[in-house]
């Protein structure tokens, strides 16, 4: 168990976290190739350079092949005049590449501990946020000492929470079942609201026992 800082409607007090499912170390090899990953597929892979066959000037010599002093040219479509085709550039292709699930559930488990480690993890109560404030948002990462990047984990969708949030600058809103290592590293801090931990450390924690049952 692993206590860290939660409001509660004004008030910050103390609750704590059940980290058995996290492991107990960070696996960093496992994170840097997840995250590669993760921007690898985000990467649009449209970039691309014209080649010789491809450029619009004509085709016809600029000047006669002997006799002028010039190097020959055949064409000003040559890669190596300015404005010509371009040597072995960039074409369009597709980036993605996947790791297993398994893995990808690891990567979680580790960057989580991670986080837990470090004190970078806190908690809210969200049902003192019945509408829509940007300020009490604001006041809730405050009083959390939430400075920097944060990353709000909801157990589900909720409105509320998500419209008080959406407004302040770096900060992402996400449910506890779409949760991934790249959005726990891209954020200095997490906040749980409600029972969002539970959610999470439950279908962490499920996967664990099915893995071991099949072992």
């Amino acid at each position: 168990m692993v206590q860290v800082r939660c409001w509660d409607n004004g008030s910050v007090a103390s609750v704590d976290f059940d980290a058995s499912a996290l492991g107990d170390k960070v696996k960093t090899r496992l994170l840097s190739a997840v995250v590669r990953m993760y921007e690898a597929n985000r990467r649009q892979g449209t970039v691309k350079t014209k080649t010789r066959a491809e450029t619009a000037y004509t085709e016809n010599k600029p000047y006669k092949q002997k006799g002028t002093g010039n190097a020959r040219r055949g064409d000003r479509n040559s890669p190596l005049l300015r404005g010509g085709g371009v040597i072995f550039g960039p074409r369009p292709r597709d980036f993605v590449f996947h790791h297993p699930r398994k893995a990808l559930r690891e990567a979680l488990r580790s960057a989580l501990f991670g986080k837990l480690r470090d004190s970078e993890v806190c908690a809210m109560v969200a049902s003192s946020m019945t509408a829509p404030k940007t300020k009490d948002a604001r006041t809730v990462l405050d009083a959390l000492e939430c400075d920097g990047a944060t990353c709000i984990v909801v157990p589900s969708d909720n409105e509320a929470v998500y419209k008080s949030f959406r407004n302040l600058p770096r900060t992402k809103i996400v449910r506890a079942a779409d949760l991934n290592a790249d959005d726990v590293l891209r954020h200095h801090n997490m906040l749980f609201v409600d029972d969002a931990w539970d959610v999470l450390n439950s279908r962490l924690a499920s996967r664990q026992r099915q893995s071991a049952g099949a072992a």
